[in-house]
C-alpha cells in the first residue's frame, strides 16, 4: 500500500513540475525586449531585430562547459542559416569574477553573433533563465516558440527543425 502511495505521490508531483515548467517557459508570449552592451561596448535592443528573421538567444557563462558546447553547436547553426536570416544572440551570464572571459573567448572562436553582457542577470531572469546553458527561440513576430534548459548533444536537432520552420514561413 505504501509503495502504490508513493508512486501516487510521484506521479502528482511529476504533474504539478512539469505544468510550472510549461508556464514558467513563457512559450506563446511576446519576448521581453531588453537592451545589452555587446563586446565592443555598443548597446544591442531585441526590438530592433524583431521582424528580420527567427532569433535564437542562448544564455551562456564562460565557466560552464555544457554551455559553451551549446554555443559552439548554435554558432554552427547559425553559419548555416544567417544568409536565411536567423539571427543568434549569445547572452553571458558571467558575474565580476568571471566577465572578464567571455571577450578573449568569443574572439577566440571569431564569431560572428553578437556576443552580450548580462552580469547582473536581469535579463536572463525576465527570460526565466534561472539555470544554464538556456536557449530561447523568437518568431518573426517576436513570440518565444521554443525554450530548453540544459544541453546535451544532439538537442540542437530539434532546435534546426524548428528554425527551417519557422524560416519556410516567411512572409
Amino acid at each position: 500500500m505504501k509503495y502504490l502511495q508513493i508512486i501516487l505521490v510521484v506521479s502528482l508531483l511529476n504533474t504539478i513540475s512539469s505544468a510550472q515548467n510549461h508556464n514558467l517557459s513563457g512559450i506563446g508570449r511576446n519576448a521581453p525586449n531588453f537592451k545589452l552592451e555587446n563586446l565592443d561596448s555598443e548597446i544591442i535592443e531585441l526590438k530592433s531585430l524583431i521582424g528580420t528573421g527567427p532569433i535564437l538567444i542562448c544564455f551562456w557563462s564562460s565557466c560552464c562547459r555544457s554551455a559553451v558546447t551549446q554555443l559552439e553547436s548554435f554558432s554552427f547553426l547559425f553559419e548555416k542559416y544567417s544568409d536565411d536570416d536567423l539571427m543568434l544572440l549569445a547572452i553571458a551570464t558571467d558575474d565580476e569574477k568571471t566577465v572578464a572571459k567571455v571577450k578573449p573567448y568569443a574572439k577566440s572562436k571569431k564569431y560572428k553573433f553578437p556576443v552580450l553582457y548580462d552580469t547582473d542577470n536581469e535579463t536572463a531572469r525576465v527570460y526565466y533563465a534561472f539555470d544554464i546553458p538556456y536557449s530561447v527561440l523568437i518568431d518573426r513576430e517576436g513570440k518565444i516558440i521554443y525554450t530548453h534548459l540544459g544541453y546535451m548533444k544532439g538537442d540542437e536537432i530539434e532546435l534546426e527543425r524548428l528554425i527551417i520552420e519557422l524560416l519556410q514561413n516567411k512572409k
